[in-house]
């Protein structure tokens, strides 16, 4: 009997992909996915999982950890985890996704990175089931000649498919020959571990398809690749990246995850839910089923943000973080403490003036469009008329002005001086 007709193997095959398969936008090819399941279930011999890292950012948010996620569940399944560290890719800089030339980062900064990206990465991801490499294991020994037999395995046309390379291309920016040696890199990865599957965000297929090429033309099986979608970040648009200052780190302190968290988009709850935490599908579907039938987005967002909280913090600590969001943003309907803004003369000012001198909004037409989203209130008010002024309490308290989870305490100053922010608390005008 083949292992394929084995309905034990089969079973448990089936099993696995369910597992692997939550929240993947492709596996490639899945039929070769499959038998290499089968063929290591039959055999008792681990996938050999691989997923690449350049440490390019000191911290692990969110967005990383749909990655890791992913090779944990592998990990629970028996498989073996490979991690490369990117400390020479990491000079070179990915640039998927990228509409120009990444800064080049130093050695010494990439290793003090790393050191970092490993140990936030063991939150998730078993550390006795890992195998470490950092590539420069095998790029650092390389001759000019075994760089240009690498480069020889790949054509430039191939390289300029890419869709970030060809519209650079069109457009006339520069693209630097380094940039084109990094999918060879990522690829060559690959060969040295003899990976089995490979896993990447969307924006890495062409990386990750690269990887079978070259471990064909080394003679070996090509992996089979798993592509995982890009965790939107908290402004709901872009992807979530530190640079952007849409992220939650998975280090962060528990009242500062939880507070991130209940800024996301009510159209984010479900994917964060089914990307980020371990909540069974059927519990997920039903969720997306409550929203879709009106029922206060909420709710469901501080059960997201306290069960994010305590995979990282522990249990107690996302019930803690919810009940102190809850007495500080709910019961008081404005935070114990914020910064406090004097803004010039005694008033009055326009709100939307104010949003942008405190940094709440970006522009005056930011400011005017969040208005009417109904997304500013003032003292526990909101405000709807982007006309509006604001002129604070004649006893010299200060008043709370809020745009989504930000707030702000704004206080009289000195006629004609500039705004200027403390964090010194000032007495809130009773509500």
């Amino acid at each position: 009997m083949t292992p394929e007709a084995d309905p034990r193997i089969a079973a448990e095959v089936e099993r696995q992909l369910a597992i692997l398969s939550r929240g993947v936008d492709e596996i490639l090819p899945l039929d070769e996915f499959r038998r290499k399941l089968t063929r290591s279930i039959a055999e008792g011999r681990p996938l050999r999982v691989k997923q690449g890292f350049d440490p390019t950012a000191p911290d692990i948010h969110l967005g990383h950890t749909v990655g890791l996620r992913k090779l944990r569940a592998f990990q629970d399944l028996g498989h073996q985890v490979v991690v490369i560290v990117g400390d020479y890719t990491g000079m070179v800089g990915d640039p998927s996704g990228r509409s120009k030339t990444r800064p080049q980062l130093t050695a010494e900064k990439i290793e003090e990175y790393a050191r970092t990206y490993l140990d936030q990465f063991f939150r998730v991801v078993d550390r006795s089931k890992t195998e470490i490499h950092r590539n420069g294991e095998w790029f650092a020994p390389m001759s000019f000649a075994d760089i240009l037999r690498l480069a020889s395995k790949y054509t430039v046309a191939r390289l300029l498919e890419r869709d970030d390379f060809a519209k650079r291309w069109q457009a006339a920016q520069p693209i630097s020959v380094h940039e084109l040696l990094y999918p060879l890199m990522q690829g060559h990865d690959s060969v040295e571990i003899r990976a089995d599957v490979e896993i990447g965000g969307t924006e890495q297929k062409f990386n990750l398809l690269v990887g079978r090429v070259l471990q064909e033309a080394d003679g070996q099986e090509p992996q089979a690749i798993l592509t995982l979608p890009i965790l939107v970040g908290l402004d709901g648009e872009q992807r979530m990246s530190k640079s952007l200052g849409n992220y939650v780190g998975i280090a962060e302190p528990p009242a500062e995850q939880f507070g991130k968290l209940m800024s996301i988009p009510d159209e984010q709850i479900v994917p964060y839910f089914r990307l980020v935490t371990d909540l069974p599908l059927e519990e997920v579907d039903a969720i997306a089923r409550d929203l879709e039938a009106g029922t206060n987005p909420m709710t469901h967002k501080k059960a997201l943000a306290s069960r994010i909280v305590g995979m990282y913090h522990g249990a107690g600590a996302g019930d803690a973080a919810r009940a102190s969001f809850e007495s500080q943003f709910v019961k008081r309907g404005r935070p114990l403490e914020a910064v406090l803004w004097t803004l010039p003369g005694p008033g009055p000012w326009s709100v939307r003036q104010v949003l942008v001198d405190t940094g709440l909004a970006k522009t005056l037409s930011d400011a005017r469009r969040k208005i009417e989203e109904g997304a500013v209130e003032l003292d526990g008010q909101v405000v709807k008329d982007p006309r509006a002024e604001v002129a604070p309490p004649a006893d010299g308290s200060a008043l709370a002005l809020r745009l989504g989870r930000r707030w702000v305490q704004v206080a009289a100053g000195a006629a004609g001086s500039a705004p200027t922010a403390s964090d010194a608390p000032l007495p809130l005008a009773a509500s």
